[in-house]
């Protein structure tokens, strides 16, 4: 799990275009979609997991 991800800055890079950092950032998406996994046991105990929880809306 990675967690937070990284800021992803334009200023200061290495590429020799935009359309090439817009590339580099979509590939980077891609690649991380792909070997993502669902979350597991996610909020079991929390109270919006019954059935019986009416949220607080006005």
């Amino acid at each position: 799990m990675l967690g937070a991800r990284p800021l992803v800055r334009a200023d200061g890079s290495d590429y020799p275009s935009h359309a090439a950092q817009e590339a580099a950032i979509a590939g980077y998406i891609r690649w991380h979609n792909k070997r993502s996994q669902p979350k597991h046991h996610f909020a079991i105990g929390s109270k919006i997991r019954r059935p019986d929880y009416l949220p607080n809306v006005a």
